[in-house]
């Protein structure tokens, strides 16, 4: 995996490259076809010329509103942004308080009445929206976490299709030069607890997917070109008796080793490799604590793999890889300030997070030694993104942090805007794209 120039201020050559992250068929252009951008790993590749500082009135090209709730990041193809939404129906306290009553921890759960689950498309140049498709209607849906939302796994754009998965509410492709559905499929069934959270990843013509619920764990393939399942791969490894720690919101990430695809899976307490191709098991590893409810998707620099480990008291582990068919050993660990929710950055030889309270660190990739940490302030949901020389961190409370990767802390700005940050930032040219609890911006230095 090639480092930015940019690193070098603050990076040297770490390891040798045994391995690259797949990007599943998709152009390396100007674009932003999965979340987490062309590889993955919260880099914007093609980002330049970026604002440093924006409000609701400066460096704002245009805003737009969205119906709904959604919590997914969008998607970029030359002209079209496409994003995910769920537009909700009221139900009334006396159904809500039935439907809840018989279920665990009902205090941090919403529930809602038919559900909308919609792909919205929006013109880049003009902020207009083009698209507005209804892809299910789902009449009584599962209940959510408080955080969550009905629409939080991001959508994956490729060759004119966008694919769209919500969990066990089902799964899309879609048509975007006509806005038609080429294929729906509700095959894979699992109870959430939480709501959905996991994002598809695509690897040449199969849709890979985690459905790791409190009643079944498991990972499956989507053929692209029909939904028709492709392969379902049962999580083996041995789980805790109780349901609400078997269950996780992790994002698969393909990589090459050693001239062979593998799939990173991170599930509850195992983190696995499979072979894209058939779904088989090529190795796992205990985390050796408590893992469920895992949300960040793993990143990689030279021959580790980065994962973070639970949604309580988490650990941040480093695993060097050994060969495609070889479990990885646990190089380092990390227990301070490890994101429950937010993804890690590796930029040059240092990695990078934010925990779900505010705190940034740090950290040497190699050995795991602390460089900083330091309090941005507010709750993070989103991941961070690298663009342009910076890392742009966005919070809950609708603040985004600009600082300087390196091992000394700089901060160069805090910008605000109206309403949560959920969704991970996007740069793509000199564009950054931020969605919000109920808009899209795009901004630029104006």
């Amino acid at each position: 995996m090639s480092m930015p120039a940019f690193c070098s201020r603050a990076a040297r050559p770490f390891l040798p490259v045994v391995l690259a992250i797949v990007l599943g068929g998709a152009a390396r252009g100007e674009g932003w076809p999965e979340w987490r951008g062309p590889a993955g790993d919260g880099h914007a590749p093609t980002a330049h010329d970026l604002p440093r500082r924006w409000s609701e009135t400066e460096n704002v090209v245009w805003k737009t509103e969205i119906p709904g709730k959604g919590w997914s990041s969008p998607v970029i193809d030359g002209q079209q942004i496409w994003l995910t939404t769920a537009v909700e129906s009221q139900l009334t306290d006396e159904e809500k308080q039935r439907r809840l009553e018989s279920i665990p921890n009902a205090n941090t759960l919403e529930l809602s009445g038919p559900v909308s689950l919609r792909a919205i498309c929006i013109d880049r140049d003009s902020g207009n929206v083009v698209h507005d498709v209804e892809l299910f209607l789902i009449d009584e849906p599962q209940p959510i976490h408080k955080l969550n939302s009905y629409a939080s796994p991001s959508p994956v754009l490729q060759d004119g299709t966008l694919y769209c998965h919500f969990g066990d509410f089902g799964t899309a492709a879609l048509d975007v030069a006509t806005g038609k559905v080429r294929w729906a499929n509700r095959l894979l069934r699992l109870n959430h607890e939480n709501g959905p959270g996991s994002t598809p990843v695509l690897w040449h013509d199969k849709l890979i997917v985690h459905c790791d619920g409190s009643d079944v764990q498991f990972i499956a393939a989507l053929d692209a070109a029909t939904g028709e399942v492709a392969w379902k791969t049962p999580r083996s490894g041995e789980l805790r008796d109780d349901p609400q720690l078997k269950k996780a919101y992790g994002t698969p990430l393909v990589i090459t080793l050693e001239g062979r695809d593998l799939v990173i899976s991170p599930g509850a307490d195992w983190v696995y490799a499979y072979d894209p191709n058939d779904g088989s098991e090529l190795w796992k590893v205990s985390y050796g604590v408590l893992g469920f409810s895992v949300v960040p998707r793993p990143v990689i620099a030279g021959d580790l793999v980065f994962l973070s480990t639970t949604f309580m008291q988490p650990e941040l582990l480093a695993l060097k890889l050994a060969g495609p068919e070889s479990p990885p050993e646990i190089l380092w660990r990390e227990k301070k300030g490890v994101p429950t929710m937010p993804s890690p950055l590796v930029v040059g030889d240092e990695i990078y997070m934010v925990s779900e309270k505010g705190v940034a660190s740090c950290l040497d990739v190699g050995s795991g030694e602390n460089r900083w940490t330091e309090r941005l302030g507010g709750n993070f949901s989103s991941s961070p993104l690298f663009a342009d020389g910076v890392i742009y961190l966005a919070n809950r409370d609708g603040e985004t942090f600009v600082v300087r990767p390196g091992r000394e802390f700089e901060l160069e700005a805090t910008n605000q805007l109206e309403g949560s940050i959920m969704a991970s930032p996007i740069a793509v040219g000199r564009s950054l794209f931020l969605r919000t609890e109920h808009a899209v911006y795009r901004i630029e230095q104006r």
